[in-house]
Order: structure tokens, then sequence, then C-alpha cells
């Protein structure tokens, strides 16, 4: 059972990240936080998708001699790799429009906490 746990470190690792995520964006009221547990999770399944497409005695698939009959078996898909850059790219625009978003907010209403702004919201809307 302990080899079961230590054989995939990684992904309780990123469970225990995508939990903390998870409370940031659902439990925080403060809306900084909550970027703050979105970005946490997006980093979680980035782990995810490249811990699971690592490979064990695999290498980089460059072809070093011509003449020698390929082992597809025996080279990383380099694909979820690239794919996760790109999602590394989307997340950090993501949180940088989420933040300016945020600057804007606090300039309007003075506050960043998720209730007191709905309060404030409510009331302007009834003016």
């Amino acid at each position: 059972m302990i080899e079961f746990f230590l054989g995939h470190y990684a992904y309780w690792f990123v469970l225990i990240l995508l939990v903390i995520g998870l409370y940031g964006m659902i439990i925080k009221h403060n809306l900084v936080k909550k970027v703050i547990g979105l970005s946490i999770f997006q980093v979680a399944i980035i782990l995810f998708f490249i811990a699971s497409s690592t490979k064990w005695e695999a290498t980089v698939p460059v072809l070093a001699n011509h003449h020698e009959k390929i082992q597809a078996a025996a080279y990383i898909n380099p694909l979820p790799h690239t794919l996760m850059l790109t999602a590394i790219v989307v997340g950090v625009a993501t949180s940088g429009v989420s933040f300016a978003l945020l600057i804007l907010t606090y300039r309007r209403y003075k506050t960043l906490n998720e209730t007191e702004l709905l309060k404030r919201m409510s009331e302007e809307d009834a003016e």
C-alpha cells in the first residue's frame, strides 16, 4: 500500500494543489485570493498533464542515425509538453487580465470583498 503512494507521489502533489486551488476559488471572499486560487488550479492541471506524459527510460524524438530502425516506444511524445507551454501562456494572460479587472473594480467600488462588492453594486443599481 505504501509503495502505491510513494510510486505516485507526483499525482498526490497535483491532487493537493487542486484542492488548495479549488478551496481558494470557492471558500475565499477576497477576489484577489480567488484569482490566486484559479492560478494554483491551472498549475495543478498543467503539472498533471506533464506528469502523465513522461516516460521513464525514454529520450527526445531526434533521429541520430538515419540508417537504424526507429524504436517508437523509446521516444517521448513532445505534443503534451508543447500544449502545456501554450496553457502556461494562456494562464499568464488570464491572470493578467483578471488582475487588471480587479484594479478597475477596486478603483470604482473601493473593495475586493465579494459580498461587500455585490452589496455596493446592488446599491448602485438601485440609485
